[in-house]
């Protein structure tokens, strides 16, 4: 699946399970782990385990397997790593406490 695919599956299943404030981060040359991150907020932890309970559900059956989950029995955030992407799902709180946006915005700012 190119990288593309995966991202248009991986917005398809968080918009259809309602995750809010859906953010894509290119971070192609900025990180070594991913290309794109994909933010996404739930409305409570078990919201947030089940967007990503569909989301490892519609990989697999894509095709291919997550290389990685993270944060699944917590469900403050569930990061799920799809090679070049990696899905980050968060409750409202852990989100505004790591604040990934601005964390990778500002190193766009320190380029220009």
């Amino acid at each position: 699946m190119q990288t593309e695919q995966m991202i248009e599956l991986a917005q398809k299943v968080l918009e259809d399970m309602k995750a809010k404030d859906v953010v894509e981060l290119d971070v192609k040359g900025k990180s070594s782990v991913t290309d794109v991150m994909l933010i996404a907020s739930g409305t409570s932890k078990r919201h947030v385990a089940s967007i990503a309970d569909d989301l490892i559900e519609k990989v697999k059956a894509a095709g291919m397997l997550p290389l990685g989950v993270e944060g699944q029995d917590v469900g403050d955030w569930v990061l799920v790593d799809l090679g070049d992407i990696v899905v980050h799902i968060m409750m409202p709180d852990a989100r505004s406490f790591y604040d990934l946006e601005r964390l990778w915005s500002f190193e766009e700012e320190a380029e220009a």
